[in-house]
């Protein structure tokens, strides 16, 4: 059986290309061919017809280009892009059955910048429909029987197949972080508003924000560099004082299963161990509350973002996304905006707690747990649910397995503003927990035992 699973390290991809000792139309080559031996399985590219023809033709333009000028940041290196972003040349289906000529439209402002920055985009990636909660039909890299997560499954699992090493993705309250856990690859969720939104289609206008994968946290760092307005490159390469952590104690944090608090609370262990400051700060005694508020404004502004669609083609929808229009319709303008209030209170409620207990960054699992075993399911967003509430810029990395072996992602958050730093913080932590689990590989090999098989 092909390895199902991949690594493509962005960094060393884009300076090879750059320096010449990689060339655009070999990088095409190797791409086509790894989704032709795993796609199959996977199902992380919306099937395209004269892909490969496609690449080579825009490889040799870009070879072409730059021969009499610098090669750019991304020059040659192919992106996958997630199905709700609009693409020149490519059509747009959101992972649903509306004819895609109603849901066209200008090319998004993120592909402009990635073509500007040199990159070829490999295709469309899987997408829940409309971003909501109907799973497309991509399998996890890992073991095909367990969910990749939503909605941006098809680009996390692109990266962890092998088949790009970046891909573009959104999330309006769980969908980078949650499939970045579930396929053990870095997934990047910038703060709100950071990479422009237009060309995209709507899920809920108020939390909607565009991230990327990488295998680590020098891809998205590189990838940020080009995407993210104002990116500050000083602050994300430091150097400055490891970021003291803050353990969000309480309800929240309640919500996720035995598997990840225990994996957790080994995390923790190691992060002390290594020299980190990590304090547990009781913080959200109303959760339950911002989970309602928060889900107050989504369904009132998916209803409102498909209301011409839902008119005309209502019957193509599918029943998970039907539901959240539904939900949404009744919701008045009062209880929006009452929703609205709430949700400043809270932001301005965890900035404060946040800034008395001295945390730089606070750290939770990714997701309540690995990934899944149905395919019906994308997992629960819950675990990043007060984080896009409060338009905050996050991370997962990778962190450990759990028993069943599949990947667990540990979720760094940081500040209003500070996306550079939480780079920069995140490039730390990665390296404790790698360390942690190369020493984990090694025990597991002595004793026979390697990762879950793909099948």
């Amino acid at each position: 059986m092909t390895n199902l699973l991949g690594k493509r390290s962005l960094v060393q991809e884009a300076a090879a290309l750059r320096a010449g000792t990689d060339d655009p139309v070999d990088a095409v080559h190797r791409t086509c061919d790894r989704i032709d031996a795993v796609d199959p399985e996977v199902r992380a590219f919306v099937p395209e017809e004269g892909r490969r023809a496609r690449l080579l033709e825009a490889a040799r333009r870009a070879a072409a280009g730059v021969r009499h000028a610098g090669r750019p940041a991304l020059h040659g290196v192919p992106v996958g892009i997630k199905d709700i972003v609009r693409v020149d040349g490519l059509l747009t289906r959101a992972g649903s059955a509306l004819p895609p000529e109603v849901l066209g439209g200008p090319q998004a402002t993120v592909v402009d910048r990635l073509c500007a920055a040199g990159a070829l985009i490999a295709g469309k990636t899987v997408t829940a429909e409309f971003a909501v909660t109907a799973p497309g039909p991509t399998r996890n890299p890992h073991h095909l029987a367990h969910t990749p997560g939503g909605s941006s499954s098809g680009s996390a699992a692109a990266v962890a197949a092998g088949m790009v090493p970046l891909a573009i993705g959104t999330q309006t309250v769980g969908s980078m972080i949650r499939p970045a856990a579930y396929c053990g690859v870095v997934g990047f969720k910038p703060g709100y508003g950071r990479i422009p939104v237009d060309g995209v289609i709507p899920n809920a206008a108020s939390f909607d924000t565009l991230g990327c994968y990488a295998t680590d946290v020098a891809g998205v760092a590189l990838a940020a560099s080009v995407l993210v307005d104002g990116w500050r490159p000083e602050a994300a390469a430091g150097p400055g004082p490891r970021p003291v952590l803050g353990v969000p104690a309480g309800p929240y944090l309640e919500r996720a299963d035995e598997a990840a608090l225990r994996a957790f609370e080994e995390q923790q262990e190691l992060l002390r161990s290594a020299g980190y400051t990590v304090h547990e700060v009781p913080v959200m005694d109303d959760f339950e509350q911002i989970v309602e508020q928060l889900f107050t404004m989504n369904r009132y502004e998916v209803a409102r973002a498909h209301r011409d669609w839902f008119a005309r083609f209502g019957d193509r929808y599918r029943r998970q996304t039907t539901a959240a229009i539904e939900e949404g319709r009744p919701i008045g303008d009062a209880a929006y905006e009452a929703a609205r209030v709430r949700r400043r209170a809270f932001r301005a409620r965890l900035a404060a707690d946040r800034a008395a207990a001295g945390v730089d960054l606070w750290i939770a699992p990714s997701a309540t747990g690995p990934a899944p075993a149905d395919l019906t399911t994308t997992g629960t967003s819950i675990m990043c649910l007060p984080w896009s509430n409060a338009g905050l810029p996050s991370i997962s990395l990778p962190a450990g397995r759990a028993a069943n072996g599949l990947p667990l992602g540990l979720q760094l958050i940081g500040g209003s503003g500070t996306d550079e730093e939480l780079i920069h913080g995140a490039a730390g932590i990665e390296q404790v927990l790698n360390g942690a689990a190369r020493h984990e590989d090694a025990l597991n090999s002595d004793a026979g035992n390697g990762p879950v098989q793909a099948g």
